[in-house]
């Protein structure tokens, strides 16, 4: 009797040599055959499987951000039986820099994707581009939280903060896949900030620690 295909199992083997391609490579180079290559199988079945690159990368995104879930939940875990927004928040944060092979590979890729989408219209038509950012929103909500339990003060923009913070990290992180900053002094900063948006928190200040001023209720 033939061996029956398990076609998910095969569909994730590819998708994760795509994704190991692209981190020792970079993602312009991991074309089709390439990636057929690394995962040990035929150009034919890698197009039968994904037909277009544009297919196979964004397959390739989807798979990392289910591994940077992943990563998220098991901080949050670490953080304890019933950690606050603010734990949450790092967590997110954090896990997103650059600072192990799994999360340099997770912030290569989504970096050189927009980028390569700049200039190309079919990778700039996929989800990753065109859908609001789930990070985002998290975020809004996570803060939006902390207000409701007094952490952080009600006039903040919770919004506001929320993009910042990710548009921070983002710089950060590629400030670290480039040696420009080390993955401490990125998380530094990050932490810095966070002290500024909640409320009785000591603030970090080039190495220094200085007590913060509590907001009047």
């Amino acid at each position: 009797m033939p061996k029956r295909v398990d076609h998910a199992e095969r569909r994730t083997e590819i998708t994760e040599a795509l994704i190991r391609v692209a981190g020792r490579r970079g993602l312009h180079a991991a074309g089709m055959r390439e990636v057929a290559a690394e995962a040990g199988v035929s150009l034919r079945l890698v197009q039968y499987y994904f037909e277009t690159k544009e297919k196979l990368l964004l397959c390739g995104l989807q798979r990392l951000a289910e591994r940077f879930g992943e990563r998220v939940a098991a901080r949050v875990r670490a953080a304890g039986d019933a950690p606050g927004p603010r734990a949450v928040i790092e967590a997110l944060l954090h896990t997103a820099l650059p600072t192990d092979e799994e999360s340099r590979t997770f912030h290569l890729l989504y970096t050189s994707y927009a980028v390569l989408a700049v200039h190309d219209e079919a990778l700039a038509a996929q989800p990753f581009i065109r859908n609001p950012d789930a990070a985002e929103r998290t975020l809004t909500e996570l803060l939006g939280q902390a207000q409701e339990l007094g952490l952080v003060a009600s006039e903040v923009d919770a919004s506001a903060e929320a993009v910042g913070l990710l548009a921070m990290s983002a710089g950060l992180g590629t400030g670290v896949l480039v040696g420009q900053r080390s993955p401490e002094s990125a998380a530094g900063v990050l932490d810095h900030h966070l002290n500024r948006i909640f409320r009785g928190r000591l603030v970090q200040d080039h190495g220094h620690r200085s007590p913060a001023r509590r907001d009047q209720a």
